[in-house]
């Protein structure tokens, strides 16, 4: 098993959805500073279950996630990460050959879960 794809949207500074793409074995994700890399790291843990706000680098309630807006883009109504794993040597007890997590938190502070889009 291992992670094969995160899927973001509106979550901090990623406004657009982004894609990003693991093969097997070892990646890396290098930029410069300011790029979001850290983000990234944040959008992982969050999806995964971070109840602290203060641990994703926010100041006030988990909503502090959404992308705030900007002088080009308003801000948005949602963040949303999924992960999506690749099961196929089914690691994973579950009749899948992948396997998304998602969270999604709306500006009311409202969450949901889901695993393969079946809310949980």
């Amino acid at each position: 098993m291992y992670l094969k794809e995160i899927r973001i949207v509106g979550f901090k500074s990623f406004a657009e959805k982004i894609d990003i793409e693991f093969t097997s074995g070892i990646s890396g994700i290098v930029g410069p500073n300011g790029c979001g890399k850290s983000n990234i790291v944040d959008a992982v843990r969050w999806v995964l279950g971070e109840q602290s706000v203060k641990q994703l680098r926010g100041s006030g309630s988990m909503s502090d996630v959404i992308f705030s807006g900007s002088k080009s883009r308003k801000a948005a109504n949602y963040a949303s990460v999924t992960l999506i794993f690749d099961n196929t040597d089914k690691y994973l007890n579950i009749d899948f050959d992948e396997v998304a997590i998602k969270r999604t938190i709306y500006k009311s502070g409202e969450n949901d879960y889901s695993i393969n889009n079946e809310k949980c």
